[in-house]
């Protein structure tokens, strides 16, 4: 006789932790979409620039302030969530927490040449087949492969 339910990942997490992403993304010629992706800070996989909610900012609004923290660039931000996704937030000395990530786009207008996490962290343009390739995260992956932007 089979043991009791094994229990699914879903049921091992408390309620996921929000976060908001910025999606950074340009138009090359001929329509090629390129995506900016930026290396974490403590185990430098690619991943978009993110982070916890603000105070007084709306989701878009603090994904775009991480945008320009920890990758250096500015741009049209959409309103309209792209999707989100889920990940474990890995962290050194402590258990993962469980995260969903609500992810705004982010048409790139400038990079700067100096911001505040620029000794942290690199960053890199993709074509978005490469960028569902360098992430870990599987939403993300499938996040990244459906997505357009909005044609305005």
């Amino acid at each position: 006789m089979k043991s009791a339910a094994r229990k699914t990942e879903a049921q091992t997490w408390s309620e996921p932790k929000r976060q908001f992403a910025a999606l950074p993304f340009k138009k090359k010629k001929k329509g090629k979409l390129q995506i900016l992706l930026i290396t974490s800070r403590e185990t430098k996989r690619w991943v978009l620039p993110k982070g916890w909610p603000m105070k007084d900012l709306s989701g878009a609004q603090a994904a775009e302030q991480e945008a320009y923290e920890e990758a250096g660039i500015q741009g049209e931000l959409s309103k309209q969530s792209a999707g989100s996704y889920h990940y474990p937030k890995l962290r050194v000395t402590k258990d993962p927490i469980l995260c969903q990530v609500k992810v705004y786009p982010l048409e790139v207008t400038e990079m700067l040449d100096d911001w505040p996490e620029k000794e942290e962290r690199t960053r890199k343009w993709f074509s978005v087949s490469d960028a569902v390739h360098a992430v870990d995260e599987p939403e993300l992956k499938a996040l990244l492969a459906n997505w357009a932007p909005e044609e305005s």
